[in-house]
């Protein structure tokens, strides 16, 4: 359908939909740094093949849909040391991004699927506003739970290197950046991922927007208690080779929401190669199917 651009919680969002309205909406929330075309095309258009209508976006700060530039940079290393007090907004605030575009495309529930920060977003989508959740999936993310291993030195190093000072460089870091976090089980498509990379920096390459959102993560906390209060169908779904969020942390958070299914896929990383997708297309669809099967 193309990029259109709603006005959504006082910003601009970005999004573009799959499939027809009229099936059940899923509404794709991606991490951070990264921009709506994380979800490929592929990707989507197989949701939609199975009877969904998909929503992928831009969050705040990435891509086409509004970067705060005058809320300035934040101090990166402050926050990983603990003070949060350049964070110009949070992850509720985000939440809150992805319920007025619902507004906005006059979806009153989704199914809201989020991966890594995208993850933590659709957690707090479904704490903050239950009932707009028809069921919840999980990928890659965390509870935010700080006593859950963490990510290896060299994933971490990878998330914080100093920012691609041109198109060339971000394209040439997309593949040395997969070897470090990708899928060790799957085959790395090589051209798709120097592509991306292209696109990204076409589109709203932002290394500010990126720490503004790094912020937002930090200063959101730990949400496992209010998830053991959630009452929503929920998938998660992990890599058991995942060296940036460790496949504990997915464990940690099925074990914290009532009745969530955990998936974990072995051999996959911190991303989703095509070979990954019937294992993680096949559960969402199911979840989706058994909860459209009880009324609203």
């Amino acid at each position: 359908m193309g990029v259109e651009l709603a006005q959504a919680n006082g910003l601009t969002i970005a999004y573009e939909e799959f499939g027809e309205r009229g099936d059940p909406p899923v509404l794709l929330i991606m991490g951070i740094g990264s921009q709506m075309i994380g979800w490929p095309e592929g990707f989507c258009a197989e949701l939609a093949r199975r009877g969904h209508h998909v929503v992928r976006f831009d969050n705040r700060d990435a891509g086409e849909s509004t970067h705060l530039h005058d809320a300035g940079k934040v101090d990166v290393t402050a926050v990983l040391a603990g003070d949060r007090s350049s964070a110009r907004y949070t992850l509720s605030d985000m939440a809150d991004d992805a319920a007025a575009l619902l507004d906005a495309l006059d979806i009153q529930m989704a199914h809201v699927v989020g991966a890594s920060m995208g993850g933590m977003i659709a957690q707090t989508f479904a704490l903050d506003h239950p009932e707009r959740v028809r069921s919840l999936t999980s990928i890659m993310s965390t509870t935010g739970d700080p006593s859950l291993p963490q990510a290896t030195p060299e994933a971490m190093a990878v998330l914080l290197q100093p920012a691609a000072r041109s198109r060339d460089e971000l394209v040439r870091r997309a593949v040395e950046s997969a070897r470090v976090l990708g899928s060790p089980g799957f085959e790395i498509d090589e051209e798709y991922l120097r592509e991306r990379a292209g696109r990204a920096w076409d589109r709203g390459y932002d290394p500010p927007g990126f720490g503004r959102q790094l912020a937002a993560i930090y200063a959101s906390g730990d949400r496992t208690e209010r998830l053991r209060t959630l009452r929503v169908p929920t998938l998660v779904i992990h890599g058991g080779d995942d060296p940036l969020i460790r496949v504990e942390a997915g464990r940690a958070t099925a074990d914290a929401i009532e009745g969530a299914e955990l998936v974990v896929i072995d051999g996959m990383g911190h991303d989703m190669p095509r070979g990954t997708w019937p294992q993680v297309i096949d559960p969402i669809a199911a979840l989706v199917e058994r909860v459209e099967r009880v009324p609203a």
